[in-house]
């Protein structure tokens, strides 16, 4: 089965560094054609994501638009343009235009939590025209932060609900299935039309991680519940969160959570219905 990953890391982050060393994840473009090329990863989208010295992330001084500096990324795979809210000057926002114009930028992504201002505030009013003006998905960033320095007041994904209604033809990604507040997520996307999310980053870690985790039946009920609970197979999308975990511990693991009938699309149409510049490899 062709698989798209909506949503994995090419940035020199060394956080992500430390994480994937930590794991033996080779995180480099070696490792990352290696692994997407046993996996049948056929495309992808990275999140833009830069720090001005190591260890920094959430780096109030990284410029936007944040696009990805680990390598050049292999044909059929694109990148969304991240946003540092502390620099959308008149500047950055023509910088983000041209940017997000580039056949490889397939979205824009705000990191909820890490930068501390809720979505719905005003000073990411321009980066959702600019997206609306383009057809170009929004991922947020939602639920845990990677970093202690997140608050998790801007990340929780309800306060995703009155952007969802304000902008009703803007798509958004609600990234890490809004984890641990997934029944929220689950209302959202039963409720909003324009509503997505990704699965990934519901866990990171090495296989003996994994096993422990999935096999826990309570713990695999919760997601489980909340797919039931929205019925909407059509707004997952795959997404692995990669470095931070290896490509096939984690399609294993959201193959056990999502029904079989519903793999195709979750592992490959929806993507190509939220981020339309990817390309459908038949």
């Amino acid at each position: 089965m062709k698989i798209i990953d909506a949503h994995f890391h090419y940035s020199k982050i060394a956080a992500f560094k430390l994480t994937s060393k930590k794991f033996k994840i080779n995180y480099s473009k070696e490792g990352f054609i290696r692994e997407t090329e046993e996996n049948q990863v056929v495309a992808g989208v990275c999140m833009g994501l830069t720090e001005t010295k190591q260890y920094k992330f959430p780096d109030k001084l990284a410029s936007t638009p944040m696009n990805f500096d680990l390598d050049e990324m292999p044909p059929n795979f694109y990148f969304s343009a991240g946003i540092n809210p502390d620099k959308l000057s008149k500047d950055n926002l023509n910088e983000l235009e041209k940017t997000i114009q580039r056949p490889d930028c397939a979205g824009i992504k705000i990191y909820g939590g890490y930068y501390q201002y809720y979505f719905t505030d005003k000073i990411y009013e321009p980066v959702y025209e600019l997206a609306m003006k383009y057809d170009l998905p929004v991922s947020f960033h939602t639920g845990d932060t990677f970093s202690d320095n997140g608050l998790l007041k801007f990340s929780h994904p309800l306060t995703l609900d009155e952007l969802a209604c304000r902008y009703p033809t803007m798509k958004i990604v609600i990234c890490h299935l809004g984890n641990p507040w997934v029944m929220d997520t689950a209302e959202l996307l039963y409720k909003n039309e324009n509503v997505y999310t990704d699965l990934s980053g519901i866990l990171i870690g090495d296989k003996a991680r994994f096993n422990l985790f999935s096999s826990q039946e309570l713990f695999m009920n919760i997601y489980k519940t909340c797919f039931i609970f929205a019925n909407r197979y059509d707004k997952l999308l795959y997404g692995s969160d990669w470095p931070l975990v290896s490509m096939k511990i984690y399609i294993d693991f959201i193959k056990l959570m999502v029904p079989e009938e519903h793999h195709q699309k979750v592992f490959y149409d929806n993507a190509l219905k939220v981020f339309k510049k990817i390309k459908n490899i038949s």
